[in-house]
């Protein structure tokens, strides 16, 4: 069974390996998160002088 895009290279899905058409595609897309080409933005808080929080 097929269907959607996969997001790596444009090819048509494959059941096992989904969201990815092969086993290749999905390698890929593990090595971008470990090497940090993939990243969740953070939004640091500041603190405040005595390195307590605002409130406390």
């Amino acid at each position: 069974m097929e269907g959607g895009i996969c997001p790596i290279c444009g090819n048509t899905t494959i059941v096992r390996y989904r969201p990815f058409c092969s086993k290749r595609c999905a390698d890929v897309d593990l090595q971008r998160w470990f090497t940090g080409a993939y990243a969740v933005p953070v939004v640091e808080e500041d603190k405040s002088a005595d390195g307590e929080d605002e409130e406390g």
